[in-house]
């Protein structure tokens, strides 16, 4: 698993480059605040459930929690399910709207 900053992914967002983006907060936090991922709570991802996430087992997937925490449980989880480019935003979504989202 690489971890990214929020500031490396806010960069790469802002020159328009395409990144497949998962949230793996709550339904509530994702309504709360995000930043476009795709909303897949980590509770299917421990459950073994990633059908859905498949199509992106070979291309870089950029996954996002509350602190990092979440999300870097998932990277791994994910990592065993085969995925073979999984990058963990270190700090998460508090990190993004204390340093980025002021």
């Amino acid at each position: 698993m690489q971890n990214i900053s929020i500031e490396e992914v806010k960069e790469r967002l802002d020159n328009g480059e395409s990144i497949t983006l998962i949230d793996v907060r709550e339904p509530y936090e994702h309504t709360e605040f995000n930043i476009g991922g795709i909303l897949y709570p980590l509770g299917k991802i421990q459950s073994m459930i990633v059908d859905e996430l498949e199509a992106f087992k070979e291309q870089e997937v950029v996954v996002y929690c509350r602190s990092g925490n979440r999300s870097g449980q998932a990277c791994l989880i994910l990592e065993t399910a085969g995925f073979t480019n999984i990058v963990n935003v270190s700090g998460g979504m508090m990190a993004w709207q204390d340093r980025i989202a002021r």
